[in-house]
């Protein structure tokens, strides 16, 4: 099939919901509904000068269209300043979803046939769309707005999580509380997927053991990009079947399987609903696996033999591996998983599924092995990762695994200051001259004064909103006035602020920081260059072990000794990540090598001008020169050893590095590290 101009056109949606928006403003509505706006500053801007307080309130355009009043409308259409915007932002959206000079269009004209379809279940669009949990799905999101970007004709497939990933909060005593809120369908630029025959909501069924549930699906737009979420949550299906896509990673075993099987099995029979026909299918993650056993078994139902079914499904599929070892695949026991799928797929049965299931430990069903026995291509996702890939996998492989490292989409991650001084030395699509390494070569040339002050604009917006926050945690858990003026003479701008953001997984190590406490007080109460140290992370809620580091330093931060230099911020997001990265000075991370797959925060905060200090595995194996920031423990070392070598690198170089200034202070030295990061 030829691709036709725009990927939008080829889904069919209901409207979008009735917003008062006069006619004069009428493509505030547009922007609303697709993503665009998200990651160009411009157009934000466009929606908080509508109101500034209730956007800072909610950082969501629909939520702001709801709600303005006639008299609002009435002042800005006589604001000269904000009718030029509103002209300028629009007429430039429109010339990006037209835009034909894509990187794509240049460089590959027509080489597919149809378009990719990205599979994964998870998405990190925006901190309002609760449809991710950490790290697969915030790449997963950069990678979609990425694609817009380059006019990589691509089209996202996931779940719609009606109440998504919990939201934390943390008790008096440390321990980690997990609410999930019910996801408001109409202040989110969702529209359902229409039936292209129809024209009613798109309802594909899905087999799902004994039985055949239904369904729908939802559309958002990134740029270019749409996103389609199946949603099962519909009014065809029985009760118990219908709050399978209502939560991210559930605990219990079934649910997730059958979670799998709609994305997978329901996912591919969405796109062929739609008629859709991807040249390419990216299987991000075992987790959307199953997408190749329908794939598989729709090949032999049309007449393929099962060997040439397979180099047919193999032939346009990638599969992409996040975990570092195979027990952090998905995998289920084979009592659960062959049940549920025996004699729902013609010409799949028993038999195939444990051949292409089976892997390291016998009696499990493994996605990432069927994934891997399926692809044409398997990837890691950094150089190191790619090797432990291949040593784990490469008997499945039949060789060596591909490496294609992460990255990120810079403009959602890089703050208004900095992204300044790159309009203006790099130029103003600074963000599509990425590959070009000689532009970015302009940046050493900036004035040491002026970068470093934009780091410290973006640090104090950091500081700000983490008091804010704070705020928020202290007077829930009672804290009386006294405290909370304490907090707001805290996180002071001049103080070396580290930052510790990630998943709180055990293998990342968040507690490895106190591990000898008394040297740990030393290094943050040191009278001329005292130390802050900001904490943010998430365990799962069947991670007993990961709770328990979040207690333990929630119980550093609350204690005296350390009160004031240590902070823990609870329910990390898109939006608490984002202002981290764009205000911390060092950017720690300290997994146990070689587990860290890859990891993308370091390279948002590197944009931003941070500085990394990092264990040598994942990116940062490949990232660090020497001179941008530090890394240690390549290898396996104890916890002990891992500690001892991170305290000597903060007071010996780390630290005074920093607090050697000039006569203006200015840390030249600090700053030409700061150049080399980015």
């Amino acid at each position: 099939m030829s691709l036709p101009s725009s990927l939008l056109s080829m889904i069919p949606v209901g409207p979008k919901a009735p917003l008062a928006v006069p006619a004069e403003f009428t493509r505030l509505n547009d922007l609303a509904y697709n993503l665009w706006w998200s990651w160009r500053p411009e157009a934000a801007e466009l929606f908080r000068s509508i109101d500034p307080v209730a956007w800072d309130q909610s950082g969501n355009p629909m939520s702001i269209l709801h709600t303005i009043a006639s008299s609002t409308w009435a002042r800005l259409a006589e604001d000269e300043a904000y009718v030029t915007n509103y002209t300028e932002v629009t007429a430039a959206f429109d010339r990006y979803l037209q835009g034909g000079d894509t990187w794509y269009a240049t460089a590959h004209g027509d080489a597919l046939a149809g378009p990719v379809a990205y599979l994964c279940t998870e998405f990190g669009l925006h901190h309002k769309l609760r449809l991710y949990s950490g790290g697969l799905g915030v790449l997963a999101g950069d990678h979609v707005k990425a694609a817009s970007d380059l006019g990589i004709p691509l089209i996202g497939v996931g779940l719609l999580y009606r109440r998504g990933y919990f939201h934390q909060a943390v008790d008096p005593l440390g321990a980690q509380q997990h609410t999930y809120a019910a996801l408001q369908l109409a202040r989110r630029p969702l529209r359902e997927v229409m039936d292209p025959n129809s024209g009613r909501p798109i309802r594909v069924r899905v087999p799902l053991g004994d039985r055949t549930i239904c369904a729908g699906a939802w559309r958002i737009d990134v740029g270019r990009v749409p996103v389609l979420f199946l949603d099962t949550d519909v009014e065809e299906n029985q009760p118990s079947d219908r709050p399978i896509t209502h939560f991210l990673y559930v605990r219990g075993r079934e649910m997730r399987l059958a979670q799998e099987i709609v994305l997978g099995i329901g996912g591919t029979r969405l796109l062929a609903a739609l008629g859709i026909e991807p040249a390419v299918w990216h299987v991000n993650e075992g987790h959307a696996a199953l997408s190749l056993l329908e794939r598989l078994s729709r090949a032999m139902g049309e007449g393929v033999d099962l060997e040439q079914a397979r180099k047919q499904v193999s032939s346009s599929t990638l599969f992409t591996l996040h975990t570092p070892i195979p027990a952090g695949n998905e995998v289920f026991d084979r009592s659960l998983a062959l049940p549920m799928l025996s004699g729902t797929l013609p010409g799949v049965d028993d038999e195939l599924l444990t051949s292409l299931s089976d892997s390291h430990d016998g009696g499990r069903f493994d996605m990432g092995a069927l994934a891997i026995r399926l692809a044409a291509i398997t990837n890691g996702v950094s150089q190191r990762h790619g090797e432990v890939v291949t040593h784990e996998w490469s008997q499945l492989i039949g060789g060596d695994a591909k490496v294609i490292t992460n990255g990120i989409h810079p403009q959602t991650w890089v703050g208004r200051s900095m992204s300044r001084i790159y309009e203006r030395v790099v130029g103003d699509l600074w963000d599509q001259r990425i590959v070009n390494g000689s532009g970015w070569e302009q940046v050493r040339q900036v004035p040491a004064a002026e970068l470093w002050q934009a780091h410290q604009s973006q640090k104090a917006v950091m500081l700000r909103r983490i008091r804010a926050r704070m705020r928020e945690q202290y007077s829930r858990h009672g804290y009386g006035p006294s405290r909370l003026q304490w907090l707001e003479e805290q996180l002071p701008e001049d103080r070396l602020t580290i930052v510790f953001a990630r998943r709180f997984a055990t293998y990342k190590r968040a507690g490895l920081f106190f591990s000898d406490p008394a040297r740990v007080r030393h290094l943050l109460s040191h009278p001329e260059m005292p130390v802050q140290i900001i904490f943010a992370g998430k365990a799962h809620p069947a991670d007993a072990e990961g709770q328990a580091l979040v207690r333990w330093v929630f119980e550093m931060s609350q204690s005296p000794d350390m009160a004031g230099h240590v902070f823990f911020v609870e329910n990390y997001d898109m939006e608490v990540g984002a202002s981290l990265v764009r205000g911390a000075d060092v950017w720690l991370n300290t997994p146990t090598p070689p587990k860290e797959a890859s990891g993308t925060s370091g390279m948002k905060a590197a944009a931003n001008g941070a500085v990394n200090l990092s264990v040598l595995d994942g990116w940062w194996a490949e990232g660090f020169n020497g001179s941008n920031g530090w890394g240690f423990s390549e290898t396996s070392n104890s916890d002990a050893e891992d500690a001892g070598i991170l305290y000597h690198l903060l007071e010996a170089e780390v630290i005074p590095m920093f607090y050697d200034r000039d006569d203006k202070g200015v840390p030249q030295r600090w700053v030409e590290m700061m150049k080399e990061s980015i």
